[in-house]
């Protein structure tokens, strides 16, 4: 990926979601505060969906300024989604605008995958204190079927099951997402699917879950993706199969050994179909929104280095994928 145009700061635009998770005035003057300490701040706050991309869509298309214009999502998932479909909205945005993330929903994976388990506090100062270091260039997807925009990443099977089976749970956050992807494993049946990455059937046959992505982490605490790199130009692809009783999924996402049972698929590409051979409808969702479809095939295309992004510098070298070599084996 080419390195980014470093500028300096113009602006930070805030975007607030009072119906996320955790978002409270006293967390949104906080972040305004924090902000505001190196550069001026603007402070919107969203009460419609769909304000949020119309905010950002403004900010993108204002006349050039003199620097860089940050973009801060502070809620969840859905919001940072909302946000980049604005930043996106007419091509990607240049050097224009960055997005900055302040977790406060109710998974929050893409906070951790720009800052991992980072205060948001030093994260905002790190970001807006040298902005040269920490702007980055990353991947995104697009959902065919549905010209839809994924930041975080897209599940199929148990993994989308988990939004169905958190509704009416009485916890809150992390909690939440957790109860549900148990109450979800708990009654679940595989079902019958292929997945082709790049024009190569990778799987095919019962299929437990798929994942496509983007960041590394689900609901938090869920390492699906233990190899993916956000800025890599490649799609991360998931698929567990046969071999795994749904109850032990859990507990094997948390730590990656998920990769290690026989069944189980790694794969990187560009372009990833993954389809429903029975004729049922896909249970599919990205960013953590069930998405209401009824096709039985969904077509994931990277979108590389498109979306500016204020996160943890990358490192010199990728991590190494040996894990990955390791899921191949099981094929």
């Amino acid at each position: 990926m080419a390195e980014p145009v470093v500028t300096e700061l113009e602006e930070c635009t805030v975007i607030a979601n009072p119906a996320a998770g955790t978002v409270g005035e006293e967390l949104v003057r906080e972040v305004a505060a924090r902000c505001g300490r190196h550069t001026r701040v603007t402070v919107l706050r969203t009460t419609a969906r769909g304000d949020a991309t119309e905010a950002a869509r403004e900010v993108v298309g204002r006349p050039p300024g003199d620097g860089l214009r940050v973009v801060v999502a502070v809620g969840g998932d859905g919001t940072v989604l909302e946000v980049v479909n604005g930043l996106m909205a007419d091509g990607a945005p240049g050097d224009r605008a960055a997005l900055l993330v302040v977790p406060a929903g109710t998974g929050n994976s893409g906070y951790r995958s720009y800052w991992g388990e980072r205060p948001w506090q030093e994260a905002v100062d790190q970001a807006l204190g040298a902005p040269g270091n920490a702007l980055r260039r990353l991947d995104l997807a697009r959902v065919g079927e549905l010209d839809a925009l994924v930041v975080l990443g897209a599940g199929t099977g148990l993994t989308a099951e988990v939004l169905r089976g958190a509704r009416g749970v009485p916890q809150r956050g992390r909690a939440r997402l957790q109860a549900g992807l148990e109450r979800a494993a708990a009654s679940y049946t595989p079902y019958q699917g292929r997945v082709t990455v790049d024009g190569t059937v990778a799987h095919e046959g019962a299929t437990m879950f798929v994942n496509v992505g983007g960041g590394r982490h689900r609901a938090w605490q869920y390492t699906v993706l233990p190899h993916s790199v956000l800025d890599d130009g490649l799609l991360d692809v998931c698929v567990v199969g046969e071999g795994t009783d749904p109850v032990q999924v859990p507990a094997l996402l948390r730590t990656g050994r998920h990769l290690e049972r026989p069944g189980t698929v790694y794969r990187t590409g560009r372009t990833v179909v993954v389809e429903r051979t029975d004729g049922r409808p896909l249970c599919f969702e990205h960013d953590g929104e069930l998405v209401p479809y009824e096709g039985t095939k969904a077509t994931l295309d990277v979108l590389p280095g498109v979306l500016p992004v204020l996160c943890e510098p990358r490192s010199a070298a990728p991590a190494p994928r040996a894990g990955a070599a390791a899921a191949e084996a099981g094929r």
